[in-house]
């Protein structure tokens, strides 16, 4: 791909070949055995966003398949085409078609499977049986156990771990350094605490920043990403706790109105810090758990987010003077 600024560095900085992936050692081990032996297996690549999964399947291609890899491997996106329609049509003429390189297979790449009908998955085994002689079958999905127990019986199942903030700070430390950008040891944690092991949103808040400036700060990272300084956060848990309400209700406001987070995002951010928090026995967090996962609950019904956090603030002042 031509390197340009409007490149995605998502996928300007996505590996080429699994030698170059950083992170899931043991599954990349395994994956460069198929690729040395030319051969694969029908295989779904299960965990969350951003830890390479997508990556991982595009490699592998590449690895068996050389230069002529794009000739060998449809991609499609079952989010976008659900349908039963879409496994009759796109993936059986695919399939029926002769693999024109010198592997004698080719591959269908389903990213997002899990989001794929129930129907649709039935037709998909159907198929994955009567063009299992050409074809081999590479599955994404977040949530392996959404995709039906035929089909998985059929694959080999590969679990995707969040990359560690080592791995994730190796790549972030690479970009930065290839991009001119300068970025101090707190910007870089920031970057760790906000993406959680999730690389791909780690680098497209990288790529925002560059397009403003070059010279990273903590505060660029947080800001960039709609996320509050965890200082903030728990300068409002601690002003609560004392049980002071309306001041509690003031650092709320400022956290809608200085960094436009959304009532979920708060309440997340809520969440992380009282369970980090010293002075708090066990039992208390199960209960303030327990009562953060309520309001969590109301604001996914379509509930009132600041009311629902004024109200979770109020319930803190209570239990903190208790």
């Amino acid at each position: 791909m031509a390197d340009s600024i409007y490149t995605p560095w998502t996928e300007k900085y996505r590996p080429r070949s699994l030698k170059d992936v950083i992170g899931q050692k043991d599954t990349i081990q395994k994956l460069q055995s198929y690729a040395s032996a030319g051969n694969i297996t029908n295989l779904i690549f299960a965990g969350p966003a951003g830890t390479g999964k997508t990556t991982c399947a595009l490699a592998l291609v590449r690895d068996i398949y050389g230069d002529v890899w794009k000739n060998s491997i449809l991609e499609l996106n079952a989010s976008d085409e659900r349908g039963i329609e879409v496994v009759r049509g796109k993936i059986k003429d695919f399939a029926r078609a002769i693999p024109l390189s010198g592997i004698p297979f080719k591959i269908i790449f389903l990213d997002e499977a899990d989001a794929l009908t129930p129907e649709a998955q039935q037709a998909l085994r159907r198929t994955m049986e009567m063009y299992s002689s050409n074809v081999r079958f590479i599955l994404n999905a977040n949530y392996s156990s959404r995709i039906i127990e035929p089909i998985q019986s059929r694959c080999a199942v590969f679990r995707f771990k969040p990359l560690t903030n080592d791995e994730a700070r190796e790549m972030v430390q690479h970009i930065a350094k290839n991009e001119k950008m300068s970025m101090d040891a707190k910007a870089i944690e920031a970057l760790m605490d906000i993406s959680e092991g999730d690389m791909r949103k780690a680098i497209n808040i990288l790529q925002s920043i560059s397009l403003l400036k070059k010279d990273i700060n903590e505060d660029d990272i947080y800001k960039t990403a709609a996320m509050a300084r965890p200082e903030d956060i728990d300068k409002m848990l601690e002003t609560a706790f004392k049980g002071n309400f309306m001041q509690a209700r003031e650092h709320l406001n400022n956290l809608f109105l200085e960094y436009g987070m959304s009532g979920e995002d708060i309440l997340i951010q809520i969440y992380k810090e009282v369970m980090k928090r010293e002075g708090v026995s066990e039992e208390a967090k199960v209960k303030l758990a327990d009562r953060i996962g309520e309001f969590s609950f109301r604001i996914s019904e379509g509930a009132n987010e600041r009311i629902q956090l004024e109200a979770l603030l109020a319930y803190l002042a209570v239990a903190g003077k208790m």
